[in-house]
């Protein structure tokens, strides 16, 4: 007589797809952002269609942080196109991760609901929202950062071998070179370590990981220090700058208090409110040193954020489930349904063309519908030189008369412009001059001498004929008062 076996217990699927094609989800809706393009993306855009030696050659003079990250963008826009989606779905595809890891931390260290909030929360947040579909590399340092953190989570609780401590290490290097300050993901992870009391063997192999991804974008970040004037324009910091970042650690801090932290306990207070808190701190440190508070640059600190709101909710769930069952189930999802009601108007606006400062590709329609054969044109300041190059068909025919060395050959932005004199001497040449510039809304006080030149020829010597502002850009059309000179 055979002894009957015992059903298999079944294996409950895992919970990380949910979030991730939720994340995809909201990534997708309205991901064009009605085909408009703003000029932080540009510089993506016009970079990656270089090619790899034009590319290495303008980091040599700027933008060296986003070296990886262009030469990345270049070989997906070799394989699929110049296009929004080319340009964003990298952005989409990163966040979706970030919130599956986000998901798998949250079920090991909480429970089910409270990885599952918090997967589905991190794509509403707003900040998350604003860079989920953003043509530069924010999202795949947070996808990193979700990645390196599961990774120390994995350690901790004896999971861990060799291959993590060098996955770890490799994966925070790898974004310390699309964003050097991504590195603050070190110090917060080293409140967690501290946090749960880890045994020294764990402090050793961490050092060791964190020294190795040091010394990988060490080079990068003595380097950049050269080209530190491409951040001079942020402002320093002030007090409303910290309401902010007030806001949010406060909202942390709620939600590792109802984790009921301790130490010497792995728990998601311990792996959350440091990977929310020091990065948000440190910056703020640094801003004090030299300007650079921008919350773009700390974006993955929201991962700590999602997986604190999802514990809140995940404890919610606990404490309601003895006295109401069957509401409990509810709850993750009523509350998640009234998050996106409640965030649906900023939702929209964020994926509307007025969420960004300026849109390129639509003032490059508005230079087609207006240029003449044999016009002129100029750009103030020069950085607006960024819808040619983004649009370049748009501006055939039209002859820049300011500029003395394309961006490609100056291994630049913008490219070099003439001196004044010569600016000048060439405008007064013209019939017709199209000006491409700011909106006055957004538009800087002028300090480059080149720019003033621009400005007093135009206002001296041409009258306005016509005049288009759209999303941010401005085009103005000029002709001669009286004849051009030769």
């Amino acid at each position: 007589m055979s002894i009957p076996r015992e059903k298999p217990l079944r294996r409950r699927p895992p919970l990380w797809p949910i979030p991730l094609l939720w994340t995809l989800g909201l990534g997708l809706w309205g991901l064009s952002r009605q085909h408009s393009v703003w000029r932080d993306e540009a510089a993506t855009w016009q970079v990656a269609r270089r090619s790899v030696g034009d590319i290495w050659h303008m980091l040599g003079q700027v933008d060296a942080v986003h070296g990886l990250y262009y030469l990345l963008m270049h070989g997906l826009f070799e394989c699929f196109g110049a296009s929004t989606t080319t340009l964003r779905l990298p952005s989409v595809l990163a966040t979706a991760v970030a919130a599956a890891c986000v998901t798998v931390i949250g079920e090991r260290l909480a429970g089910v609901w409270a990885g599952l909030a918090g997967g589905l929360a991190l794509g509403l947040l707003p900040a998350v929202q604003f860079y989920l579909q953003e043509g530069r590399p924010y999202a795949l340092v947070a996808a990193g950062a979700g990645i390196s953190t599961l990774l120390l989570v994995t350690v901790l609780q004896d999971r861990g071998r060799a291959v993590h401590w060098v996955a770890y290490g490799s994966t925070v290097g790898v974004c310390g070179l699309l964003n050097w300050l991504s590195l603050l993901i070190l110090p917060a992870h080293l409140a967690t370590l501290l946090w749960t009391r880890a045994q020294r063997g764990t402090y050793t192999r961490w050092t060791a990981a964190a020294t190795a991804a040091l010394a990988a974008v060490l080079p990068l970040i003595l380097f950049s220090r050269s080209q530190s004037n491409q951040v001079s324009w942020i402002p320093p910091l002030t007090w409303h700058m910290l309401i902010g970042p007030a806001i949010l650690l406060a909202l942390g801090g709620l939600g590792a208090l109802l984790d009921r932290p301790r130490a010497g306990r792995l728990s998601a207070a311990a792996v959350g409110l440091p990977l929310l808190a020091v990065p948000q701190i440190a910056l703020i440190g640094l801003s004090l040193i030299k300007p650079l508070f921008l919350d773009r640059y700390i974006l993955f600190s929201m991962l700590g954020l999602a997986l604190l709101i999802g514990t809140a909710l995940g404890t919610a769930v606990r404490a309601t489930r003895p006295r109401f069952p069957r509401a409990s189930l509810w709850l993750v999802p009523v509350v998640v349904a009234v998050a996106v009601a409640a965030l649906l108007p900023q939702s929209l606006a964020k994926r509307s063309a007025a969420s960004r400062v300026d849109d390129v590709l639509a003032v490059a329609a508005d230079v087609r519908r207006l240029k003449e054969n044999g016009d002129a044109i100029v750009f103030i300041p020069a950085a607006r030189r960024d819808t040619a190059l983004v649009s370049p068909g748009h501006f055939t025919g039209l002859r820049d008369v300011a500029l003395a060395q394309s961006p490609v050959a100056s291994g630049t932005l913008k490219g070099e412009e003439a001196d004044p004199a010569r600016i000048r001497a060439a405008m007064l040449a013209q019939r017709r001059i199209l000006l491409v510039t700011d909106v006055p809304d957004v538009a800087r006080s002028l300090s480059n001498k080149r720019d003033k030149v621009k400005t007093a020829v135009l206002e001296e010597h041409f009258t306005v004929v016509a005049d288009e502002q759209v999303r941010g850009r401005r085009v103005t059309v000029y002709e001669r008062i009286g004849p051009a000179r030769g």
